[in-house]
């Protein structure tokens, strides 16, 4: 096993804790505001994917692997995006589709130019994060599953907000 790998996976899998407990939190405030949960069924499927990544990755990776440290910067920056993505969103961001009938829709920071900059953010993460590591077929294998559980929640979003667009 690759201490470098460990180590990446195991602080990406802290701030993953992290943003797991402001979602609850962000969910819990939203349910009570009469909001509604929508397209329960996929959720533990997105949980065990990114639970899985995580765990293969350190798993995949050979001990003498090399680092590519330009791709662990990328992996960095992605994670700036993803800050911008969680403070443009403030109270609405949750790890579940929530629909607060009569809430706006959020238009501000990257929402402006794309309607799911999340979903364009982990996959990008769910491949260069194990490409790092030299863990192509990890990369492959998790992009191409997240690429189907997104295809799902994407309809499920969309269906959601389709009467507040």
């Amino acid at each position: 096993m690759n201490s470098a790998a460990l180590i990446v996976v195991a602080l990406v899998a802290l701030l993953r804790c992290a943003e797991l407990w402001r979602a609850r939190r962000n969910t819990a405030a939203l349910l009570a505001e009469g909001g509604v949960e929508i397209g329960r069924g996929h959720y533990p499927l997105i949980v065990a994917l990114h639970a899985a990544w995580l765990i293969a990755i350190p798993l995949a990776v050979p001990a003498a692997a090399p680092v590519s440290w330009p791709l662990i910067g990328v992996f960095a920056a992605l994670q700036l995006l993803r800050v911008w993505i969680l403070l443009s969103l403030g109270r609405y961001w949750t790890t579940r589709v929530i629909s607060v009938p009569g809430a706006p829709l959020v238009r501000r920071g990257p929402y402006r130019f794309v309607r799911h900059p999340n979903y364009l953010l982990v996959s990008a993460e769910i491949l260069v994060l194990p490409l790092a590591f030299g863990a192509w077929q990890v990369a492959m294998v998790f992009s191409a599953l997240n690429a189907m559980l997104l295809a799902w929640r994407i309809r499920v979003e969309n269906e959601a907000l389709a009467p507040r667009v």
